[in-house]
Parts: structure tokens; C-alpha cells; sequence
């Protein structure tokens, strides 16, 4: 029903109206968007108090680029564009870098700004926070749509979610200027100017002769290998690819989003022989990942010497060959080709050699073997694998929560140390390994799952995003925060010999993030033994409370941009000093 009930009368006649802020709502409501997260302010606060009033949940943060993340990865998580909701100008740019950020990870989301009048900002006259918003937009996202009259509100939403998610999903703009909010016009007109999406995301059906010549290449190889990518997650998919995978016999390597597809204990993944299996390998199947810098390109060291055959799976045909030749390339929706995939293959399919599936098992046994007393120890201050050996086993008992990882170390070391036995399980910092995507993400998690999360933070990572504590406790999700605390960036022991000034990546001694929490009526806890984090954790989660704890660690633990310092630039004359 049209969220109406404003009346105009003049001498015997009488006109339902309604204006542009319903006219918005309504769009939203009637395409299934039942969440906006924002940060109220002009022209938008009224918009977000309507909104609220209309039954829509209004998620209000402290930052527009949290506020961002959260809408991104509620699509991540939903299928359906996550909306943040933003100010113009300054309160659109902070906006934007998580526009771009959901871009590049495929993830379904609409930024929607009020902006400055076009007649003032055109003539560049000095209007309140005066910018060409759609222009700045246009190359950060997947499209970018401007609204100029209430007549419009529906096609413009509607033009914004299928672009959002049709194809490759991403983000898009969607500008609504100041004025267009008080627009008035016949509530009838209104009604029929709304547009429900139908099909925004419909099947893309692979070609027999694809499906054919992948299967083909996949049954020669002697050393077969599939890598599934957060694309594969998205695609919700699971129980045909799960399928796929142990119809094939072959080993698989989860990237960090994809993994709990299967569940990291499962003898088929080769998440503990990465190196092996990406350097000995002869086939490999790319099922919603991207041969990008986190898979080194498909080329170089980390790829071994062995000859590859690569096959990839891609809604997105541009992907193809975009770093290497793909022999077999399957372009469709992934729950489609996967589909096929699985009938073409029958019930007659060959295993691997087992030569092979031996080989990545043994080594798999092997590091998992060496690791495990890293993991056991019980150091005051904690190390990082002390530490991340408590949450390892908090994930196992509790798999149905939602892991939430970012920092430097801390998510180089978690992502392999932790395992996930669910999909969609654990969230990251994706495709750019940006830093602030914490906070955000894990009020996202909380509210679009109901799950409890535990989000794993380097305290650097957590700078980004801090002040959202605030936003936790204020509506009391389930969420606790557990801060890796070495006093510093990567570490905490560096020096400044040239004044007195603190080192560049040093931060205050013993610090106390845990009383941050405590000062918006949450729980915090300061932990110095890996036995205290499994206590502090263990009533976290029993209790649904909001709770942060400051892991104290070892400041001199950590090394320099963990485990991608190769891509950090080092001084020739530097080194000759």
C-alpha cells in the first residue's frame, strides 16, 4: 500500500497526494529492502525518520564509510542490494570508498546521497555542500543514476537494484537532490509510477559446448585442483557445489570467503598445502575466483614450474584471460554451471590418481601437525598463534557464528589458522585488503543473520572503525570484538632516532580499547593469557552481550605487513647506510 495519507481540498474537490520522501519509501518497500544504514543528517534526516516510521529498519552510524561496508556486505550476505543512506557532499565521498570497495568485491549495494540543486551546482554558484555528485560516482561504480522528479522515484530504484545485481553484482549511485524530497504529485500517479523488479538477477546459462570442454580438461589432469572464491559463496549454490567437489575427487582450496562451502576439515581440502598444490598442480578450476594479486596473478614463483591448464567459471566474460590463457572458460551464473556440471558428469566419473590425493593429503597432515603446539601455548603476553589457537576452537563450538576478520597479521594468520564449517561464515577485508571494513561489517553480520559475531581485529584495523562500538551497544547486537593489541602497526617496539616523537607505527603503551566499550554500557575485558581470551570469549558468546577484549600481545610479535611484505617497496639507499 502506498505510504500516503496526505489530502489537499479546495472547493469541492478532494486529492490524495504524496511527495517524494514516501514515494522513496515506498520503492524500497515494495522491491523487499527492509534495512537502510545510514548517518542522518541534510537533506536526508527526515527521509530516515519516515523510513523508521514506515517499518523500515534504520540502522544510523557514526561514519558514512562504515554505514558503507555495512550495506555492502548485507548484500554479500542477502542477494539483495544493501542501501546506506548518506548527506551530501562530504557525507557522499565518506560513502564512496565503500561504493568502491563493494565494486571491486562483487558485492550487491546502492549509496543513495542527496545532493545540491543541479541548476546551482551546474552555474558552480556556492550551494550548501555544492559538488557534481554523480560525476565523481560514475567511475567508482557499476552505474550511477540521477532522480530529478517524483514521477521518476521508481524507475530510478528500479534501474539501481538490477544493476546492483544483475551479472556481476556491484555497486551503484543514486543521486537524489534536495528538492526532489518535497516534490508533490497525485498519490495515484505515484502508485502507478512505482516499479517492483522482476527477475533482476536472472539465470546466465552456460553453453553445453563450455560445460563440455571444462569436464573434458578437468577428467585428463593428473594433478587437478579447484579453487573456489567468495563468488562461489555469494552464488548460495552450496549444495551443488558441494556436489561437483566430491563427485570430482579433487583437492579444493577455499579462498578466505569461500571457505566453510565445505567445511575446512574436509578431507578434500588442501587449505594446508596451499604452496603444494599451487605449484604442483596441472589443471586447475577456478569456480568464482579472480586470478588477481591474491592468487599471484595465476604466474610466477608461488605457481611452480608445472605447466597449467586453467579452467574459470564467470558470470563476467571480460574475467577470461585477463592475467593467463584460460583453456576452458565457462562463462554463466555459478549455480548454473555448477548444475551442469554436475548432470554432465553422471555417476561414472574417475578419481584423481590417487598418487596425487595422497601427496596433498600427507602434506596437509603434516603442517597441521606442526602447527598445532604454536597453537597450545599458553605466553603472558600472548603471541598471535596462542591467541588465535583460543578462537580456532570458539569457531568449532560455535560454527554457526560469523567471523569477522581484518588487520595486518592478524587476518593473514587467522585466515589460516581458523577453520569455518559453514558458508558465508567468515567475512574479510576482500579483494583490495583495505582496513576499517571491521565494524561496519559485523553490525551488517549481526542484524542480517541474527548469528552471534566474533570480530577478530588488529588494533590498528580497529582505528578505523572504533567509535561504532558505540553503534553496537546501541542496539544491542550480539557482537564481540576482540582486539589484538601489540601497541603498534604490525608491531610495537619501533624506534624514532631522530627526535623524540614516537615511532611512525607506534601507538600508546598499553592501551585499554576494552574501556571503550564499557563507557557506552557494554562489556570489557582485559586479557593477558590465551586461558583469560577463552574464558572472556566464552561468556561473550553465552551471553549475546555487546563485549570487547583487548588481547594484550606480545608488542615485538608481528612482522612487517604480515605475509604481503613483498609488496612493500624497500630503499636501495636505505639498505646502503
Amino acid at each position: 500500500m502506498l505510504n500516503t495519507a496526505t489530502k489537499s481540498e479546495a472547493p469541492g474537490t478532494e486529492q490524495e497526494l504524496t511527495d517524494g520522501f514516501h514515494l522513496v519509501i515506498d520503492a524500497l518497500k515494495l522491491n523487499g529492502i527492509n534495512t537502510i544504514y545510514n548517518v542522518p543528517g541534510i537533506p536526508i534526516t527526515d527521509l530516515g525518520r519516515m523510513a523508521q516510521a514506515a517499518g523500515i529498519r534504520v540502522i544510523s552510524f557514526r561514519h558514512e564509510q562504515n554505514a558503507g561496508y555495512a550495506a555492502g556486505i548485507a548484500g554479500y550476505l542477502t542477494k539483495k542490494p544493501g542501501v546506506c543512506l548518506t548527506v551530501s557532499a562530504p557525507g557522499f565521498l565518506n560513502g564512496l570508498t565503500a561504493l568502491a570497495h563493494a565494486t571491486t568485491n562483487c558485492y550487491p549495494m546502492i549509496l543513495v546521497s542527496g545532493s545540491s540543486e543541479r541548476e546551482i551546482v551546474d552555474l558552480q554558484q556556492g550551494d550548501y555542500e555544492e559538488m557534481d555528485q554523480l560525476a565523481i560516482a560514475k567511475p567508482l561504480c557499476k552505474a550511477a543514476y540521477r532522480v530529478l522528479h517524483a514521477q521518476d522515484i521508481g524507475i530510478g530504484f528500479a534501474r539501481a537494484i538490477r544493476a546492483a545485481v544483475s551479472g556481476r553484482p556491484g555497486g551503484v549511485y543514486l543521486d537524489l537532490p534536495a528538492k526532489l524530497f518535497g516534490q508533490v504529485m497525485n498519490a495515484e500517479a505515484g502508485r502507478k509510477s512505482l516499479v517492483k523488479v522482476i527477475d533482476a538477477a536472472p539465470a546466465q546459462i552456460p553453453s553445453p559446448a563450455s560445460v563440455k570442454r571444462a569436464l573434458d580438461v578437468l577428467k585428463a589432469a593428473k594433478r587437478p585442483l579447484i579453487i573456489l572464491g567468495k563468488g562461489a559463496a555469494y552464488a548460495q549454490a552450496d549444495e551443488e557445489i558441494k556436489s561437483f567437489v566430491e563427485k570430482s575427487g579433487a583437492p579444493f582450496l577455499p579462498m578466505s570467503m569461500a571457505k566453510g562451502l565445505l567445511p575446512d576439515t574436509h578431507p578434500q581440502c588442501a587449505g594446508a598445502a596451499r604452496s603444494t598444490v599451487l605449484k604442483e598442480s596441472d589443471v586447475v578450476m577456478l569456480i568464482g575466483a579472480r586470478l588477481n594479486w591474491l592468487l599471484s596473478h595465476g604466474k610466477g614463483k608461488s605457481w611452480g614450474e608445472a605447466p597449467k591448464k586453467f579452467i574459470q567459471v564467470d558470470i563476467e566474460p571480460k574475467e577470461m584471460d585477463s592475467n593467463v590463457e584460460i583453456v576452458a572458460p565457462v562463462v554463466g551464473d555459478i549455480g548454473s554451471v555448477v548444475s551442469a556440471f554436475n548432470q554432465a558428469m553422471g555417476t561414472g566419473w574417475t578419481a584423481p590418481p590417487a598418487e596425487w590425493t595422497k601427496a596433498i593429503s600427507s602434506k596437509r597432515e603434516e603442517n597441521v601437525a606442526k602447527m598445532a603446539p604454536k597453537l597450545m601455548n599458553n605466553k603472558s603476553p600472548m603471541d598471535y598463534h596462542g591467541a588465535l589457537g583460543v578462537l580456532k576452537n570458539v569457531i568449532k563450538e560455535h560454527p554457526e557464528a560469523i567471523l569477522v576478520n581484518e588487520g595486518a597479521n592478524t587476518l593473514d594468520l587467522a585466515r589460516g589458522v581458523i577453520d569455518m564449517y559453514r558458508p558465508r561464515k567468515r567475512l574479510d577485508v576482500g579483494t583490495w585488503g583495505v582496513m576499517g571494513i571491521g565494524m561496519g561489517q559485523a553490525i551488517a553480520a549481526a542484524l542480517e543473520t541474527g548469528h552471534p559475531v566474533l570480530a577478530v581485529e588488529g588494533d590498528s584495523a580497529f582505528g578505523f572503525s572504533g567509535m561504532e562500538v558505540e553503534t553496537i551497544c546501541r542496539y544491542n547486537l550480539p557482537i564481540c570484538v576482540v582486539i589484538f593489541n601489540n601497541d603498534g602497526i604490525y608491531r610495537g617496539t619501533d624506534v624514532n632516532g631522530a627526535n623524540s616523537d614516537p615511532a611512525t607505527t607506534v601507538f600508546v603503551k598499553g592501551a585499554r580499547y576494552d574501556k571503550m566499550m564499557e563507557a557506552f554500557g557494554g562489556v570489557g575485558v582485559n586479557a593477558t593469557s590465551p586461558d583469560e581470551l577463552k574464558r572472556a570469549v566464552g561468556e561473550a558468546m553465552k551471553s549475546g552481550k555487546p563485549t570487547l577484549i583487548n588481547a594484550v600481545i606480545d608488542p615485538a610479535a608481528g612482522s612487517e605487513s604480515g605475509r604481503i611484505g613483498n609488496l612493500n617497496p624497500q630503499s636501495v639507499l636505505q639498505k646502503k647506510k
